[in-house]
């Protein structure tokens, strides 16, 4: 049996599935990922070219970031996706439901990374849970955000039974 990896959007309005083997997971630091994902760089993995990926709830919206390559995101809640060139397809390791064993072995564009990114692990620490001032404001919170894992309907039905836990 092959692999296979979900992931999706934070709201879940759109949601793929990657029956195969991943590429290369990367980091890319230029400034064009950096703006992209709103973040210090752009967590990446390529789709390999005999590799199927499917669109199974919804699909992506693109922006045309340059000549050559375009960038999917979801146009409901701004998850950035995908990255789109010549050369093939990318997802963003964040959008995986289990980004944590998709771990990048390359960086990219290395002129544009930001001097304290290589310190990250040195700067304090804590869990959530010990931000002892927030405990009241982190207790009332409510998620709406997709869960990591393939729903029947989304957004939830409310009629008595959850069938999105399925």
């Amino acid at each position: 049996m092959s692999e296979s990896h979900t992931g999706g959007c934070q709201c879940g309005a759109v949601r793929f599935r990657v029956d195969g083997a991943l590429g290369k997971a990367s980091i890319c630091h230029c400034r064009m990922c950096q703006k992209a994902f709103g973040g210090f760089y752009a967590p990446l993995v390529s789709v390999e070219t005999d590799t199927d990926l499917t669109w199974t709830r919804g699909t992506p919206s693109h922006f045309q970031s340059s000549n050559t390559v375009r960038r999917g995101f979801c146009s409901d809640c701004g998850t950035p996706l995908t990255y789109e060139a010549p050369d093939g397809i990318a997802l963003a390791i964040g959008a995986f439901d289990d980004p944590a064993e998709i771990a990048p072995v390359i960086q990219y564009g290395i002129e544009g990374k930001l001097p304290y990114t290589d310190h990250m692990a040195g700067i304090p620490a804590r869990s959530t849970e010990d931000d002892f001032q927030a405990l009241e404001f982190l207790a009332s919170i409510v998620s709406y955000q997709h869960p990591d894992h393939d729903t029947k309907t989304w957004p939830p039905v409310h009629s008595g039974t959850n069938d999105n836990e399925k």
